[in-house]
C-alpha cells in the first residue's frame, strides 16, 4: 500500500498543486520560494502531531482578501469562507484492505485507488459569524480616548481569525470515490465527497491509522547543546560544590575505581547497542579509507559526575603497517567536520524513525511516509549523490504490506544527478492561472514517457554532466559556445546589472543541439534566453561565382541561408539569412499554442551601423567573434588589443567592405577561448557587448519582474579588478 498522489488546495503557494508519488523516492526540485516546503509541511499539519495548528498566513494570499471581502449579509458562509484541503489517492493491496474498509465509496467498488479528502474548514460558519460580530459589538461598546491612534481588535475578519483560527477551524474528513473524480482526483460535475466526520469525532485516527509521517527538517542543529532550567542549574551547583571539594578526596581510590568499571561496562554496553547503526554508515562511504571510524564512549569523570552524558567519539586510525590496528586514541564529536555530523545525523534519524513506526504500539501504519529536507547540507558533491542512492538501503526489510516512501526536497544537482526524470517534481513560481504568487508542480515522469527516446536519452545525459542546475534556476541562458558561456556574466554585469539578482543558468550547447532542449524547456515552462550564431552558408542555387553548397560565408552574401538548426527547425524556424535579419523583436519569441506571452527568445547577429575610414554600411556579424568587431571597429583595430587576434595589419589602409572581409577571415581560423580569456583581462569599459546579446539580456529582465533600482552603467566594476 502506498500514497500515489495528492492535491494540496489554498496552502500557501500552493492554490491548487496536484503531485504524484514514487512508489519509493520523490525527489521535489525548485527555484527558492516555489512551494517544495509548503508540499511537505502541510502532512504534519494534517496528520502529524501538529495537526490542526494552522495560521492564517497558511492560507493562500487571495484567500485574505476573500476573507475581508466577505459579506455576512449576502455571501453563503458555507461556501464563502476559504479553506484547505488536501486529497490523498492511495493504491492499496489485498493484505491491507482489511484497514481502507471504511474508506471504500460503495458496493461498486473494484481496486480502484482509494481516495480521502482533508479541509480545514469552519466547524460552523454561521457560529463563526456570529462570534465576529459579537467582538465587533464590544469594540463599539468601548469608549477610546479622543484622537487616539489605538485600533482595537478586530478590525475585519482577518484580523480575527489571526487569533481566533484554531478555535473556529476544524479538520472535516471526506471519502472520495475515484469513478466520480477525473484522472487526476477532482471531483466531476456536483458530486460532493461522502463526509465522515471532523478530527474530534475518532476519524482522524482511522485516517492515521494508514499513514505515519516524519519530518527531517533542514534546520539541523549539529552542535551538543546545553539544556536549561533548574535540574540544569541543580547539576551544575553540585559539581560544582564536588570539583571544590576534589582535593580533599583525591586518597579515595574505591570511587575512582567504581567510575572506571562503571565507564567500561557503558562502553561495551553502547558498542552492543549502536554498533549495528554505526555499521550502516558504512553502506554511505564512511569512514573509507581515510576517515576516522566511530566509537560510542561514555564521559565519566569525578568533575562532572553528576552532570554526564554518553558522547560520540572519533577513533584515530593507525599509523602503523599492521592492517586493522588503532592507536587507541579517540576524538570528541566537536573535533570532526560538520559534513560528517550531518551524515550521521540523518541516518540515525531515519533508523530511529523506522523504528519507532515498526515498533509502535498500536496497529503499525501501512505506509511510513519521510520527508528529507535539503539533505546536501554540509555534505561534498560525491557524497550528496551517494545519499540518495543508498539511504533506502539502510532501512531493514518490511513485510510487502509495508511502506517507506520518501520525499526529498533539494537545491542541489548533485542530489538529483543519481536520479532519472521519473522520480522528479519541479516546483515553478508561477501558477496555471498566471499568479506569480501561486505555484505549478511539473512531472517529469509525464515529459519522460511523452518525449522521443533519443532526445530524451541526450538529455538525461547532458544534464547529468552538465547542468541539474536548470531545475534550480529562475530562467536558463542557452549559449553558442565557450565564449559566450564565458563572457556572458561578465556582460551581465557591465551591461544588464538587474540580472544580477536573478539565479540563472548557463548552458552551452551550440545551434546544432539547443533545440533538443525545446521539449523539456517548454514542459517545464522556464523563462530562457537563446543565444545562438547565424552561421551564414552558401545555398544550393548559389551564383556569380558559384560556391560549394553549405559551405560558410559572409551574411552579405546574396541568398546565403543558415547553417543553424536552431534558427531553422526552433526559434525563428527560417533558413534564409536575408529573412532573419528582417524579423522583429515580436518574431524572435512567438506567443505559447494557447496564445500566451512566449517564454523562449532567440537571439542571433543584427544588423547595426558601422563606420570605418570614409565607409558606412548596416552590417551583420556571422558569430559572435565577427559581431563583436563590427561593433568595436576602432578599438578591436587599435595595436594595444593584439593579443586578442583582431587586428589586422595595415587595417587603415582598408575599405570598410574589404576589413569586413578580413575580420571574417580571422575569426574561421583563431583562438576563440584564448580571445575571451584576453576580453577578461581587459578593461569592461572599454568595449561594449554585441547588441543582439544586450537586447536578449533586456528582454529577461523584463520577463523575470525585477522591482530593483536602475543601476549606473559601469560604477564598481572592482569585483572585475577595475580601481
Amino acid at each position: 500500500m502506498h500514497i500515489n498522489s495528492f492535491r494540496i488546495k489554498n496552502f500557501r503557494r500552493l492554490k491548487d498543486a496536484y503531485v504524484t508519488l514514487d512508489k519509493e523516492t520523490t525527489i521535489f526540485v525548485g527555484a527558492n520560494n516555489s512551494g517544495k516546503t509548503s508540499a511537505t509541511h502541510v502532512f504534519p499539519l494534517f496528520l502529524g502531531n501538529q495537526r490542526g495548528r494552522f495560521q492564517l498566513y497558511d492560507f493562500t494570499a487571495d484567500c485574505w482578501d476573500l476573507f475581508n471581502q466577505f459579506d455576512p449579509e449576502t455571501d453563503d458562509p458555507e461556501s464563502g469562507l476559504p479553506r484547505i484541503t488536501l486529497d490523498l489517492w492511495f493504491t492499496v493491496d489485498e493484505g491491507n484492505l482489511h484497514r481502507i474498509v471504511d474508506l471504500i465509496p460503495s458496493l461498486e467498488w473494484d481496486g480502484q485507488p482509494v481516495g480521502v479528502r482533508l479541509e480545514y474548514m469552519p466547524r460552523d460558519p454561521t457560529s463563526l459569524l456570529a462570534n465576529f460580530h459579537e467582538s465587533l459589538n464590544n469594540i463599539h461598546s468601548q469608549a477610546l480616548h479622543p484622537g487616539s491612534r489605538y485600533k482595537p481588535w478586530p478590525e475585519n475578519l482577518t484580523d480575527y481569525l489571526t487569533r481566533r483560527l484554531r478555535n473556529e477551524y476544524v479538520i472535516r474528513y471526506s471519502v472520495l470515490d475515484y469513478d466520480l473524480c477525473d484522472s487526476s482526483g477532482l471531483p466531476l460535475g456536483n458530486y460532493l465527497p461522502h463526509v465522515l466526520g471532523f478530527s474530534d469525532s475518532g476519524t482522524a485516527k482511522k485516517v492515521e491509522s494508514l499513514i505515519r509521517v516524519d519530518f527531517l527538517s533542514a534546520q539541523r542543529h549539529l552542535t551538543d547543546a546545553d539544556s536549561h532550567g533548574r535540574a540544569e542549574e541543580l547539576s551544575k551547583r553540585l559539581s560544582r560544590f564536588y570539583t571544590r571539594n576534589l582535593e580533599k578526596r583525591n586518597d579515595d581510590i574505591a570511587a575512582f575505581d567504581a567510575i572506571m568499571e562503571s565507564e567500561e561496562k557503558l562502553n561495551a554496553h553502547f558498542a552492543n547497542v549502536f554498533g549495528p547503526t554505526l555499521d550502516k554508515l558504512t553502506q554511505l562511504g564512511y569512514p573509507g579509507l581515510t576517515n576516522p571510524s566511530l566509537v560510542i564512549k561514555a564521559s565519566f569523570n569525578p568533575e562532572s559526575i553528576l552532570n554526564t552524558s554518553a558522547r560520540i567519539h572519533y577513533a584515530l586510525p593507525s599509523t602503523g603497517l599492521e592492517a586493522g590496528s588503532t592507536t587507541g586514541a579517540t576524538l570528541p564529536d566537536h573535533y570532526n567536520g560538520l559534513g560528517f555530523k550531518n551524515l550521521i545525523y540523518m541516518v540515525v534519524e531515519v533508523l530511529d524513525f523506522h523504528h519507532a513506526w515498526t515498533e509502535a504500539e498500536d496497529e503499525i501504519p501501512p505506509i511510513h511516509l519521510v520527508m528529507i529536507e535539503e539533505p546536501e547540507a554540509h555534505l561534498h558533491a560525491q557524497l550528496q549523490q551517494v545519499f540518495v542512492r543508498k539511504i533506502r538501503d539502510i532501512l531493514p526489510e518490511t513485510s510487502p504490506d509495508f511502506t517507506t516512501q520518501m520525499i526529498v526536497t533539494t537545491h542541489s544537482s548533485h542530489v538529483i544527478y543519481e536520479s532519472n526524470f521519473e522520480p522528479i517534481r519541479y516546483f515553478k513560481r508561477s501558477g496555471p492561472d498566471g499568479n506569480i504568487l501561486h505555484s505549478d508542480v511539473r512531472n517529469l515522469s509525464t515529459f519522460h514517457n511523452n518525449e522521443e527516446q533519443g532526445t530524451r536519452d541526450f538529455i538525461r545525459r547532458y544534464l547529468k554532466l552538465t547542468h541539474c542546475d536548470l531545475f534550480f534556476a529562475d530562467a536558463a541562458i542557452l549559449v553558442e559556445g565557450n565564449v559566450e558561456r564565458l563572457l556572458i556574466p561578465l556582460i551581465i554585469h557591465n551591461s544588464v546589472r538587474e540580472l544580477r539578482a536573478c539565479h540563472l543558468t548557463i548552458m552551452e550547447l551550440g545551434g546544432a543541439f539547443a533545440h533538443k532542449f525545446k521539449s523539456l524547456l517548454e514542459f517545464l515552462g522556464l523563462t530562457t534566453l537563446v543565444i545562438t550564431d547565424l552561421d551564414s552558408v552558401h545555398g544550393e542555387d548559389q551564383e556569380d561565382p558559384p560556391q560549394k553548397a553549405g559551405s560558410s560565408c559572409m551574411t552579405t552574401t546574396p541568398k546565403a541561408i543558415t547553417s543553424n538548426e536552431t534558427l531553422r527547425t526552433w526559434l525563428p524556424s527560417t533558413g534564409e539569412v536575408k529573412q532573419l535579419l528582417a524579423l522583429s523583436d515580436k518574431d524572435k519569441c512567438p506567443p505559447g499554442e494557447d496564445g500566451s506571452p512566449g517564454r523562449v527568445r532567440i537571439a542571433y547577429q543584427t544588423k547595426h551601423a558601422v563606420v570605418w575610414a570614409n565607409g558606412h554600411q548596416e552590417l551583420a556579424g556571422r558569430t559572435f567573434e565577427e559581431a563583436f568587431a563590427l561593433e568595436n571597429m576602432e578599438w578591436c583595430q587599435d595595436e594595444s588589443q593584439r593579443e586578442l587576434g583582431l587586428v589586422i595589419p595595415n587595417s587603415s589602409s582598408f575599405s570598410l567592405k574589404d576589413l569586413h572581409g578580413a575580420i571574417y577571415n580571422r575569426v574561421k581560423t583563431f583562438d576563440k577561448t584564448a580571445f575571451a580569456l584576453g576580453l577578461i583581462a581587459k578593461d569592461p569599459s572599454s568595449w561594449s557587448a554585441p547588441r543582439y546579446i544586450v537586447e536578449g539580456l533586456q528582454w529577461l529582465t523584463s520577463e523575470l519582474v525585477l522591482d530593483s533600482e536602475p543601476l549606473a552603467a559601469r560604477d564598481d566594476l572592482r569585483e572585475f579588478g577595475e580601481e
